[in-house]
């Protein structure tokens, strides 16, 4: 009998194991991002006013900034669709990468090396709070006169990889095309993928 209850109970225990790492690893990325009590969502058209992202690329072109966590499964998933971004619209857009890490124990050659990127890497949380970012991976389009155009993921998948509904990159071809703020529905705006380790409103 005692034999049984201790292998019932290393049953009950590895299950539990099992399901937690599940949940950490899986379902709870297909869940909305918690916001945070004292967020202030910022809507498309407010002056950004964070002038370090300005310093970067030409002034004559809008700024795309990609919030990044490498310690987010999310984010490092979504790094091939936004290298490919890059790779396409870097000509029109100055993109810049705003790494949200809880400790600075990386640089900005860290994230550049290992994920194989040239572009400019800021550790500044106040740029998060400024566009209404609360998760990462999202995707912030600043036009010319310093307004935010697009707040929001990159597609609806938890991973940010799904192509039919590559949401940034349709704010970008609205925006570099001088159509007007593109509307999208609340699966492009609702946030999902990792909590930001570093993020004060």
């Amino acid at each position: 009998m005692a034999r049984k209850w201790i292998l019932t109970c290393w049953l009950l225990l590895i299950f539990g194991g099992i399901s937690f790492l599940f949940w950490h690893s899986e379902l709870k990325y297909s869940l909305p991002t918690p916001v945070p009590q004292d967020y202030h969502p910022v809507n498309p058209g407010t002056p950004i006013a964070v002038k370090n992202i300005f310093n970067y690329g030409e002034a004559s072109k809008p700024v795309f900034l990609h919030f990044f966590n490498p310690d987010c499964p999310c984010s490092r998933f979504n790094i091939t669709h936004f290298k490919s971004l890059v790779k396409e619209y870097d000509n029109k857009v100055n993109f810049i990468i705003v790494a949200m890490v809880k400790n600075k124990h990386y640089t900005a050659e860290d994230i550049q090396d290992k994920f194989g990127l040239s572009v400019p890497v800021l550790f500044d949380s106040s740029i998060a709070a400024a566009c209404g970012v609360y998760s990462t991976p999202q995707a912030a389009l600043i036009d010319v006169d310093q307004k935010l155009y697009y707040r929001g993921n990159y597609n609806k998948t938890r991973y940010c990889t799904d192509k039919k509904t590559n949401y940034a990159q349709a704010a970008l071809d609205s925006l570099l095309s001088k159509r007007v703020n593109p509307v999208f529905g609340e699966a492009a705006i609702k946030s999902y993928g990792c909590e930001l380790p570093v993020c004060r409103y």
